[in-house]
């Protein structure tokens, strides 16, 4: 005889685990919500809305931590921590959606973010022409700034020609996409103007259209330098300003087809909830991307290491990734050769090699699906070997109903 624990974070592991036992088919289907356990925290509702999530989670067999001014509606407001298992959670929305008081749209998004939690379904991106296999491995890609003041590569590839030629080789060391930048994004960096960030990519991208066998993305915060790079057929927009740099750049994305990558930024480093902030910062860079007519299922988000955040945050930000599985989107990381390592390991910009190789292995085992780096070769290795151990297949998606 023995015990040990079994960790089940979705109810594809949870199906895997019960049928191991010997349970019949009936069964497994039956016992798997009951054996993942989530944790959800619901912010801004009245005592009202709050008392009545608290009594139905106890009524399941459940709980849920509120405000203590909830009980006698001394309280505003409460944020709202439910505790259960997926069964329990899942029979609680039921009742919600029977109830008065906003309930039913607060079970809605209970609903939404349950099935997110059960993982993603690998699917192809389409890149306007160019596929990328997203969930089905991590994918890996290259960094290429032609910018004279980059913080890493000091300027090495502004001349067209080396950028080419860098490109082709990331290419060859197994990059996935290659990220053309014109404009430094370093700490205290000198914004330049549309013309100069077109003059200084179109000369390389005109090339790495026509000479790669990968997507090419252009890492821009301007509508106009996007659009021009679609015209010259850049495959992907990475917009370091999630739509809220350039109101016109959702329409741009929307206009030419064009898969969005949406990074986390802001000005300063002040939180109230560092992850719960970073969650509903992407919802309202959804809803724009919404409104433009993008679909969602073209829509990547990058946490922003290094973006509006102090080196511990940043820290923090890494240790809890996997919260930002409530979204449902494929997860790009980029912290290679960043301050972040730079300052923990106390190591100048080229010799972070290794700890980049942390943050990209972590990452994969917190389920990001695309990591953004300078050492392709390197990190494709990183990338090989830690999806040799985490990657599992893909999980069956979530269940109607």
């Amino acid at each position: 005889m023995g015990v040990r624990n079994v960790v089940i974070l979705n109810r594809d592991q949870a199906k895997r685990e019960i049928a191991g036992v010997g349970a019949d088919g009936a069964g497994v289907r039956w016992m798997a919500p009951k054996a993942v356990h989530r944790v959800l925290k619901i912010t801004g509702l009245s005592p009202r809305q709050a008392n009545i999530i608290k009594q139905e989670m106890l009524g399941k067999g459940g709980d849920a931590a509120v405000a203590r001014g909830v009980i006698d509606c001394s309280a505003e407001k409460s944020d709202v921590l439910v505790m259960g298992t997926v069964k329990q959670i899942e029979a609680m929305t039921v009742k919600l959606k029977m109830q008065p008081f906003g309930l039913p749209a607060v079970a809605g998004q209970i609903r939404e973010v349950l099935c997110a939690l059960e993982g993603r379904r690998p699917f192809r991106l389409d890149c306007r022409g160019k596929t990328l296999p997203i969930g089905f491995r991590t994918l890996v890609m290259g960094i290429l700034n032609v910018t004279p003041d980059s913080f890493s590569d000091g300027g090495r590839f502004h001349d067209p020609g080396r950028a080419v030629e860098h490109a082709l080789r990331m290419q060859e060391e197994g990059a996935d996409i290659i990220d053309l930048g014109g404009e430094s994004t370093r700490p205290g960096y000198r914004a330049v103007d549309a013309g100069e960030e077109l003059r200084r990519i179109l000369p390389v991208l005109t090339r790495l259209v026509r000479e790669l066998d990968i997507p090419v993305s252009v890492d821009t915060t301007k509508a106009s330098v996007a659009a021009r790079a679609m015209e010259e057929g850049a495959h992907i927009i990475n917009d370091q300003w999630a739509l809220r740099g350039d109101p016109e750049m959702a329409r741009v994305a929307a206009r030419y087809g064009a898969p969005l990558i949406i990074m986390h930024n802001q000005h300063g480093t002040e939180y109230r909830d560092l992850m719960g902030d970073m969650v509903e910062y992407f919802r309202g860079s959804l809803a724009l991307a919404r409104e433009a007519g993008i679909s969602r299922d073209r829509i990547i988000i990058d946490p922003g290491i290094g973006f509006g955040k102090t080196v511990e945050q940043n820290l923090e930000v890494m240790r809890r990734l996997k919260e930002l599985d409530c979204l449902g989107l494929p997860v790009l990381l980029g912290t290679s050769r960043k301050s972040m390592i730079g300052k923990t390991l106390d190591l100048p910009v080229d010799q972070r090699v290794e700890g980049t190789a942390a943050t990209v292995a972590l990452g994969i085992a917190s389920g990001v699906d695309i990591v953004r780096v300078h050492d392709v070769r390197e990190m494709v290795r990183v990338a090989r070997m830690t999806d040799a151990m985490v990657r599992t297949g893909p999980a069956e998606g979530c269940p109607d109903g």
